[in-house]
């Protein structure tokens, strides 16, 4: 029995206008979930403060939500693939609904840890879903134009979200900041109602087929490469802050304004590399990789003068904008015929490693220093270099025969 089951035939064409409405929309939600996830960044003292509880234990509002959506993106897919994906994006946006609020309703730490729980369930299923959506709602010809506008969130979430809600947390409290996330999270569920088409999945993914990707060699250099390249890159920016702190000796005001240009530097990037990935997606990955390799090598010896530090954070955000496009790039082109089987597997990969690294950065800070954190990470994204040239030097195509789900 085949592991992937037909569905009907698609739905009739909507205007150009409709499915770039509908892009935005899903740009706009992950704009709304990474900004929920990441917000405690800037919050963590505030919100630590608040339960009188240890930096390390209100760490675990960062690393709960990506351990819990590495297995929610496979479970959650699994459990409701023969539902309508908007319904399942519009559920989804909904849980992020209820995780805000608790946040800002909390009486108890505990009540806190329950909200990122639901956090992680929501970046889980929405991100698998999203990330193979873009086809379905435009012209082929603007497939990749569409995944870069909706990755486009991620650097934005760093660039806008964040600063935004710290700023707001630090004028009127930490919980202001999340009931501000949670109104734009209930707009964008009204946009996604408005602006999504019916989805009906296109295939059931089941267990069965998430196994049999896992078999294929494009599949596996995929995974490498995600994991490395994303554990440099949180291994490394978790404690840019305390870089900049500790060996460039700025200010905060100064830190405020070096992270913003990374945020749009990261921008940048993301459009460059959904521009080029569909042409050349080893370079594309390749390229990021090395930028952010240069970069963080070089920030513990020119990263003592505000204007190393400048360039070296340009170099750094522009590569890392690249890396959500491109390995998410690699996992589509390793089975096209599965898309969101794929998606669900880059999502599991992306979320476990972004928790790992801010793990094993923090670990490496508390007995280190920054700059030795900064050093880990350039290594580590060099070897995902080596995964990308060894790949190229096994002349291997997309797809191939062992990439395939087998029935």
């Amino acid at each position: 029995m085949s592991t992937l089951l037909a569905t009907p035939a698609p739905a009739p064409a909507r205007s150009t206008l409709t499915g770039w409405l509908a892009v935005v929309s899903v740009m706009i939600a992950i704009f709304s979930i990474v900004t929920t996830e990441i917000l405690p960044i800037g919050l963590l003292t505030s919100i630590g403060a608040d339960f009188t509880i240890s930096d390390g234990m209100a760490g675990l509002m960062m690393t709960a939500p990506g351990l819990i959506a590495a297995v929610a993106a496979p479970v959650a897919t699994v459990a409701t693939g023969r539902i309508d994906r908007r319904i399942m994006l519009c559920l989804f946006m909904f849980l992020l609904i209820l995780a805000n609020a608790l946040m800002a309703v909390a009486p108890e730490y505990w009540v806190v840890l329950a909200s990122r729980v639901l956090i992680g369930i929501t970046i889980g299923g929405f991100w698998s879903i999203a990330a193979g959506l873009a086809e379905r709602l435009v012209p082929a010809a603007s497939a990749s134009r569409a995944n870069a506008v909706i990755f486009s969130s991620v650097p934005l979430g760093s660039v806008l979200g964040v600063p935004a809600g710290t700023l707001l947390g630090e004028i009127a409290g930490w919980r202001t900041a999340f009931v501000v996330v949670g109104v734009l999270s209930a707009a964008v569920l009204g946009m996604l109602l408005t602006f999504l088409p019916p989805l009906p999945a296109r295939a059931v993914t089941r267990a069965s087929v998430l196994r049999g990707l896992l078999r294929g060699i494009n599949i596996r250099f995929a995974l490498l490469a995600t994991f490395l390249v994303v554990l440099a890159q949180f291994g490394a920016y978790t404690y840019v802050t305390p870089f900049l702190e500790q060996v460039t000796h700025v200010g905060p005001g100064m830190i405020t304004l070096l992270l913003l240009i990374y945020g749009v530097a990261g921008i940048l990037g993301n459009f460059l590399g959904g521009a080029a990935i569909t042409r050349r997606p080893r370079a594309t990955l390749g390229c990021a990789a090395a930028m952010m390799a240069i970069a963080t090598l070089s920030l513990p010896v020119l990263g003592r003068w505000e204007a190393g530090a400048l360039v070296l954070l340009i170099i750094w955000g522009i590569g890392y904008g690249a890396v959500p496009v491109s390995t998410q790039a690699w996992f589509a082109k390793a089975v096209p015929n599965a898309p969101e089987a794929a998606s669900v597997l880059f999502t599991a990969a992306f979320q476990a490693t972004f928790a790992l690294g801010a793990l094993t950065g923090g670990l490496v800070v508390d007995r280190g220093s920054p700059a030795t954190v900064m050093l880990l990470g350039g290594l580590t994204a060099a070897l995902a270099i080596v995964a990308v040239v060894t790949h190229a030097g096994q002349r291997r195509t997309w797809p191939d025969r062992q990439d395939l789900p087998r029935g």
